[in-house]
């Protein structure tokens, strides 16, 4: 089943934002080479696709798990999570319906 993970930024954390996010975006293309990956990707704070210094409000994860507790813990590992990029992770299921 497909999963939405849904991490929100806490205030601050560009730099520890950028620092992680190599093994962040390392857990992302391993999903994407197994075939679970629909669609990943960070919300800007602002209304602009690079947001300099405002850095981001979180990131948007839609994935494939084999249940609700796998989604979670997968998110749980998350490098942003170690980091204190995240205070806050839900993970919820998500029915596809178009494309």
């Amino acid at each position: 089943m497909w999963y939405v993970i849904e991490g929100h930024d806490g205030p601050d954390v560009l730099s520890r934002r950028v620092a992680a996010r190599p093994a962040h975006l390392a857990r992302l293309t391993a999903l994407r080479d197994e075939g679970r990956l629909m669609l990943a990707g960070p919300c800007p704070a602002i209304d602009a696709e690079d947001p300099g210094p405002a850095g981001f409000s979180g990131s948007l994860v839609v994935a494939e798990f084999g249940s609700l507790e796998d989604a979670r813990a997968w998110a749980d590992a998350d490098p942003y999570i170690e980091a204190g990029v995240y205070t806050r992770v839900d993970v919820r299921p998500f029915k596809r319906v178009l494309p």
